[in-house]
């Protein structure tokens, strides 16, 4: 198994998507920031600001540590697809708040998000045991585990008082 160089033909392309990917993050950090401005202080949790931290950082180390795009597309690609649902979500509760009840979906997307996580963490773990002389900083992978498991813990957990929970007790 061979891996791309750290130059390619694509490299521009990746450079800008990873940059934009980035800013992204930043954005979603300032989130947290407009909670608190409309005094939403519900959605403001461990698990939301961990995330947005985490997430912020855990770029900015990237591109210190190791540059833009590589194996870390991935990621972001994943990663924007599942925003891409949510924040549909999002836009269509809060265009029709009449729906937002009855739109059968939001739990699935919690669901996205813990694939996403699973296979993150196959690949940083696949790349680990299987192709370990690859170009990547192996500190990056063992950083991408340790977010996947912490991220599966808590969406998890997330999912299970958000939709398993409330069933059980509505059953009594």
């Amino acid at each position: 198994m061979e891996t791309l160089p750290l130059n390619h033909p694509l490299k521009p392309s990746e450079r800008w998507i990873t940059y934009v990917f980035f800013l992204n993050k930043l954005l979603d950090l300032l989130d947290t920031v407009f909670f608190v401005l409309r005094k939403s202080f519900k959605q403001i949790t461990i698990l939301h600001i961990y995330h947005h931290v985490i997430m912020f950082y855990g770029m900015y180390w990237v591109l210190r540590i190791y540059g833009t795009g590589g194996q870390y597309a991935m990621m972001g690609f994943l990663n924007s697809f599942v925003h891409t649902v949510m924040y549909s979500y999002y836009f269509i509760s809060a265009l029709y708040p009449e729906l937002k009840g009855s739109l059968w979906w939001k739990k699935y997307i919690t669901r996205l998000q813990l694939l996403q996580f699973i296979l993150l963490f196959f690949q940083a773990a696949f790349v680990l045991i299987f192709n370990p002389t690859c170009g990547f900083p192996t500190l990056l992978h063992y950083m991408q585990l340790a977010v996947a498991i912490t991220f599966t813990a808590m969406f998890s957990n997330f999912y299970y008082h958000a939709y398993i929970k409330p069933k059980q007790v509505k059953e009594q």
